[in-house]
C-alpha cells in the first residue's frame, strides 16, 4: 500500500466575535514548522485534502479527537510552507495537488493505515457538512474526490486482519475433520483385524 495525506483548510474563529484569529510566524518557526511537516511526509502512507474553512472550533477539535485515535496526525499550515515540506520526492504530485487547494489548510498523515484518512475524513464529512474533501494522495500518487470516496468505503486494516484470522481458523478446523477421516477410515481395518476371532460352536 502507498502514502495517504489528508489536508484541511482551518479558520479559527472566537467563540464570541467570530473574528479570525490571523497570527504570522516568525523565521524560526516557521522552519520549525517546515521541519516538523518533513518529518511528517516522510512517515505518511497515505492522505486527503480537505477543505475545512467553515467549519467550527468544536467539530475541529472532534475531528482531530478521531483522526488521533486511529493512527492520524492532523497539522495546520500554510500552502506555501506545505510546498517546501513535499520536496523533490512529492513535488510532481503537489504540483497536482495544489491547484485544488486553498491558501491554508489541515493535513490529516496516514501513519498506520492507509485508508483511515479517507474513510474518517468523508464520514466525518457526512456529520460536519462545512468539511469538503478536495482530493488526496494514495500510492505515492495524487487521487481525486473520487478516489477518495472510493478508498472510504473499503474495510479497515484492523477488519482485514480480522476477516484473515475468521478465514484461516475456519479453513484450518476443516482440514483438522479431514485428517481425523482419513486416521479413522485407516485405523478401521487395524482394528477390526486385531479383534478376537469368536469361538468355536461345540
Amino acid at each position: 500500500m502507498g502514502t495517504v495525506f489528508c489536508f484541511l483548510k482551518v479558520e479559527i474563529r472566537l467563540p464570541i466575535s467570530g473574528k479570525k484569529i490571523n497570527m504570522a510566524l516568525t523565521k524560526e518557526q516557521k522552519k520549525k514548522a517546515i521541519d516538523d511537516l518533513k518529518k511528517k511526509v516522510a512517515d505518511l502512507k497515505s492522505a486527503v485534502f480537505i477543505d475545512f474553512s467553515k467549519v467550527n472550533s468544536q467539530d475541529l477539535f472532534a475531528f482531530r479527537k478521531e483522526l488521533k485515535a486511529a493512527g492520524c496526525n492532523v497539522k495546520v499550515s500554510k500552502k506555501t510552507l506545505l510546498g517546501l515540506a513535499f520536496g523533490e520526492k512529492y513535488a510532481a504530485i503537489w504540483e497536482q495537488a495544489k491547484v485544488n487547494i486553498p491558501g491554508q489548510l489541515a493535513v490529516v498523515f496516514g501513519v498506520t493505515d492507509e485508508i483511515a484518512p479517507s474513510r474518517i475524513s468523508v464520514q466525518f464529512g457526512k456529520k460536519a457538512e462545512a468539511l469538503k474533501v478536495l482530493g488526496g494522495i494514495f500510492e505515492e500518487k495524487y487521487i481525486d474526490k473520487a478516489k477518495v470516496l472510493e478508498l472510504a468505503s473499503l474495510p479497515s486494516r484492523s477488519e482485514l486482519l480480522s476477516r484473515l484470522v475468521g478465514s484461516l481458523s475456519s479453513s484450518m478446523t476443516k482440514f483438522v475433520r479431514v485428517l481425523d477421516k482419513i486416521r479413522e477410515s485407516k485405523e478401521a481395518p487395524a482394528v477390526a483385524a486385531a479383534a478376537p476371532a469368536p469361538a468355536p460352536q461345540a
